[in-house]
């Protein structure tokens, strides 16, 4: 993948969380908050999940050494402690945090360079463990994730009967020619 590849996958990834928000919040905050059975419990356990997640990633890759700009807005926030941690306990002051997010990852993916995606990142995880990959795989990971648990939202939203709409990336693809 290249960076052009990386940058519409961020730009789909604000895109759907918006209609996600905005599908959560048609169905009220007493909803978002019901246990349904999820991984994360609600829609809001996994909302912020995926924040959690995002935030644990983005300050891994503010320490990269390039020392990316773009990823100034991560470093002062705190880290979160758990993978289930609730960061917020409304939709309503989660969705500001989560933009935040979403328009840090949109401008780390337009400050990266290409040879950059092919060299070698090295974190941590969570609880210490070291790993060395591939930064274009790291953010694969990162976008793959918030698909797979944005799935997981709607599905819930549909049970409740809110439809958040068309969720194809292909949608943001524009035509050939």
């Amino acid at each position: 993948m290249d960076i052009a590849h990386f940058a519409r996958l961020a730009a789909y990834n604000r895109w759907m969380n918006d209609k996600v928000f905005d599908a959560a919040q048609a169905l009220g905050e007493d909803a978002a908050h019901e246990a349904m059975g999820a991984f994360f419990g609600s829609i809001l356990g996994t909302l912020n999940h995926l924040a959690v997640a995002d935030t644990v990633w983005l300050q891994r890759l503010a320490r990269h050494p390039a020392a990316f700009a773009s990823l100034a807005p991560v470093r002062s926030l705190p880290t979160p402690s758990a993978l289930n941690q609730m960061l917020f306990d409304s939709l309503a002051t989660l969705r500001p945090y989560r933009q935040l997010l979403d328009e840090t990852l949109i401008g780390f993916c337009e400050e990266l360079k290409g040879e950059q995606l092919d060299a070698p990142f090295d974190y941590q995880s969570m609880k210490g463990q070291p790993y060395r990959k591939r930064l274009s795989d790291v953010l694969l990971h990162v976008f793959n994730h918030q698909t797979h648990h944005r799935g997981q939202v709607t599905t819930l939203l549909m049970q409740r009967g809110v439809d958040p709409g068309a969720t194809d990336l292909i949608l943001m693809v524009p035509e050939w020619g």
